[in-house]
């Protein structure tokens, strides 16, 4: 992710040709005044789309947010209605707006690409075949466009002029972006760490002919949030691995797609890129390496989870100061879920940790996307002298058989740390997801039983997996939103690290909320029609969070309850 720019891009406007009614209109997602997101094309069971543009110093968009109003009681659910501004940030709009639901095109993409070039438009999307249905005002106008619209009957006018305050766009153009100096070092800051030979990117960046073939592509899961792959409300929490892409770099990337992707002068620095990561990446060499035991894998079917054992080989304990998997396959490799303990010697748990033992914790899992990082400064794991090594392998088949030989690397602390890292889990077995349900919710919470300082959270769901949010509800009765993903993606199973750990009383509860879609709406649904409950496999659900802390002492947390 970069945090500046050495060219400061030019000026945008908005486009000399408008989105004309009839023409198709392009998909994106964006988040609302409230920390939801929203993605156009995902309202195909819709009759229609409304989008009334707003800039909130004109009064001609507060009446036709009225009107809009109005129209909402009359159609109800088979419409969806939403206010998009491309004029002011959320603060703004938090504090200005009412009831509606405001789509914030604080990049100004949106309003570019559709040229909402004046605040009290209207414009009906057709998710039939998503093209523009009408656009002008918010009269007679639009009320008879939309009701040609819901009942499949063809719009008579298609085009109103709408009278309203222009909205003002800061003008760019893309020709003159440098590819050389600002969107190569763009790309090689936010993509390239996947899209690279042997990444878990589906294409390589390798050089600018390549960028140039898939900039359209690029293009889509820009404006779509697709990627980079983060999916937290950039509103609430700071965290140290936000992958999110930086405002301003934004705008330049989808400027330069569609002035065209012109090469320019200069070397090309990704074609000089050194794109051979090291195996065991940023970490280096560690001083520990285990095989994890192999599987195979057919091509076809569901693959039960895999329970796979390690002996601690050392002769000593160790502190552990970071761990990390590197897989066999990525192909097929879902998740590793590692833990240590007693092995138990007989009984049903035979070959299998016991329930309860005298030692043990957890070493580094993975997921798609994961990073490896040193724990937290001053906090460790330690691993026994003698421990065995739980590794929980989930597989999905890819349609060829494969072996997966994956491996465990651990790093140690040269001496005992000052701290002992936890995690807290919050899980509900019970969750019950209605069958064609939309937007289920379900709660876990816990309490910690003593003040302590959290360094990362963790929501986890499987295919249905909509949303999550993590708030702390302190003993004097306040509460804090502490992570809000409002846009959930199966595919990347991120840890948040927070940029600075935040303490909290002994008493706090932690509430983790978690949304579904189990209708047919949500295209990874594998079968909207059937009633889900918790379970291992993907198609199963859950409602899984872990958080990582360290236990404070009284002192400490005295001293960090008055600094708050």
């Amino acid at each position: 992710m970069i945090r500046s720019l050495s060219l400061i891009v030019c000026l945008f406007s908005a486009s000399a040709s408008a989105l004309a009614p009839n023409e198709h209109v392009g998909n994106f997602r964006l988040f609302d005044q409230l920390g939801g997101s929203h993605q156009l094309h995902y309202f195909s069971d819709k009759k229609a789309v409304v989008l009334l543009v707003q800039d909130l110093s004109c009064e001609a968009s507060a009446a036709v947010d009225q009107s809009v109003t109005a129209l909402t009681k009359t159609y109800g659910e088979s419409v969806e209605f939403f206010v998009i501004d491309p004029t002011a940030d959320r603060a703004t709009i938090v504090a200005s707006s009412g009831e509606a639901r405001v789509l914030i095109d604080d990049a100004q993409l949106v309003g570019r690409t559709m040229d909402l070039g004046r605040a009290g438009e209207v414009l009906i999307v057709n998710p039939e075949n998503w093209t523009l249905a009408y656009r002008g005002d918010a009269n007679d106008g639009l009320r008879s466009a939309l009701e040609a619209v819901v009942t499949g009957e063809s719009v008579a006018q298609r085009r109103t002029h709408a009278s309203g305050c222009d909205i003002v766009y800061a003008p760019t153009n893309g020709l003159e972006i440098s590819y050389s100096d600002t969107i190569a070092p763009i790309l090689a800051d936010n993509c390239v760490t996947c899209h690279r030979p042997g990444g878990i990117g589906p294409w390589a960046m390798t050089d600018y002919h390549m960028v140039r073939g898939f900039s359209l592509m690029m293009r889509e899961v820009l404006m779509t949030k697709r990627m980079p792959p983060w999916h937290a409300d950039p509103a609430i929490g700071h965290w140290s691995n936000d992958r999110s892409i930086e405002r301003e770099a934004l705008q330049t990337l989808v400027s330069w797609i569609d002035a065209g992707s012109p090469r320019g002068e200069g070397a090309d620095p990704l074609s000089q890129y050194a794109f051979q990561k090291p195996t065991w990446g940023t970490l280096g060499e560690p001083d520990l390496i285990l095989e994890i035991p192999p599987t195979d894998i057919p091509a076809t079917g569901v693959v039960d989870y895999q329970y796979k054992y390690v002996i601690n080989p050392l002769e000593r304990d160790v502190w552990v100061r970071a761990s990390q998997i590197v897989p066999g396959d990525r192909t097929v490799l879902h998740h590793v879920i590692t833990r240590f303990g007693e092995q138990a010697t007989e009984g049903p748990r035979a070959g299998r940790l016991k329930r309860r033992s005298s030692i043990g914790g957890g070493l580094a899992g993975y997921v798609p996307g994961a990073e490896a990082r040193d724990l937290p400064e001053g906090t460790g794991t330690l691993l026994p002298v003698g421990a065995a090594i739980e590794f929980q392998m989930h597989y999905t088949t890819s349609g060829a058989a494969t072996t997966d030989h994956s491996r465990i690397g651990i790093y140690f602390h040269d001496s005992e740390p000052e701290h002992k890292i936890n995690a807290m889990i919050l899980a509900n077995g019970r969750i019950k997801i209605p069958a064609n349900a939309k937007n289920h919710s379900e709660q876990a919470s816990r309490k910690f039983d003593q003040d302590v300082l959290v360094y990362s959270i963790l929501p986890h769901s499987h295919f249905r997996g909509k949303a999550a949010k993590f708030v702390a509800n302190y003993p004097d009765g306040t509460h804090e939103e502490l992570l809000n993903v409002p846009n959930y993606d199966f595919n990347w199973q991120t840890t948040y690290l927070l940029e600075e750990p935040k303490f909290m009383p002994a008493g706090t509860e932690i509430v983790y909320t978690n949304w579904w879609d189990n209708s047919s709406q949500n295209p990874a649904n594998p079968n909207p029609n059937r009633e889900v409950r918790w379970g291992q496999q993907s198609f199963d659900e859950m409602i899984f969070g872990a958080i990582r802390y360290r236990e404070i002492d009284a002192s400490e947390g005295a001293s960090l309850a008055g600094s708050e």
